[in-house]
């Protein structure tokens, strides 16, 4: 490899639930009133967390959230972790061929909680030991300030500038390209649409992977 550290996003790298966890928002929004597409959900929530995504979906709606919003919200995360989504096509695969002793790290705006439990259904939670971080967990400000990405690189003992990252949301993108890393627009999963590269390219990405051989490629 031509890096000393591999840095992952999470939700849309690794796992499938990007395309899960918008779909449900936007049925959400869409029965209280705000028609609202997974596709509007994923340009407009995809890659935030905490208060940044609750505001976004208040501008989206134009007032506040309901009360049983996080009610629902809650119920979903809770049957999703108990029964697990799927990997991303080729994500298991290729964390298993990774050097073993190739430092690598995830760093997602979710929580290491989700994180560790689905990493356990995909059978390679043990292939990142402690190196799990959160954006509202580890760091006051979460993607798209580079601030966790720069914090997961120092965690490995690796300058930013000899990681590479992988990611796939417009949020996470941004934080990534400012944090001085090189980074690789990953459009594998389900909800990748076909103009997903060219958002993350005018993003300042300048190489995308549609896959995970494609990511081996250029890593390489």
């Amino acid at each position: 490899m031509n890096y000393d550290a591999i840095l992952f996003d999470f939700d849309g790298v690794l796992l499938e639930s990007e395309a899960a966890g918008n779909r449900q928002v936007a049925a959400y929004l869409t029965s209280i009133g705000h028609p609202t597409t997974p596709e509007d959900s994923m340009a407009n929530f995809m890659g935030l967390s905490g208060t940044d995504f609750l505001g976004a979906i208040e501008r989206w709606i134009g007032r506040a959230i309901p009360e049983d919003f996080h009610t629902a919200r809650s119920e979903e995360d809770a049957r999703v972790l108990a029964e697990g989504l799927p990997a991303v096509a080729g994500a298991i695969r290729f964390v298993g061929a990774l050097p073993a002793g190739l430092p690598r790290a995830i760093a997602s705006s979710s929580s290491t909680r989700w994180i560790s439990r689905h990493l356990a259904h995909l059978g390679i939670r043990a292939a990142f030991g402690d190196h799990i971080y959160s954006g509202h967990e580890h760091v006051a400000r979460g993607k798209p300030a580079p601030d966790l990405y720069l914090h997961a690189a120092a965690a490995l003992g690796v300058p930013i500038q000899r990681c590479v990252i992988l990611e796939d949301s417009p949020v996470g993108v941004t934080g990534a390209v400012a944090s001085g890393a090189d980074v690789i627009g990953l459009c594998a999963g389900s909800h990748c649409g076909p103009d997903h590269a060219e958002r993350l390219r005018a993003l300042g990405v300048k190489r995308i992977a549609h896959d995970f051989d494609e990511v081996a490629r250029l890593l390489g």
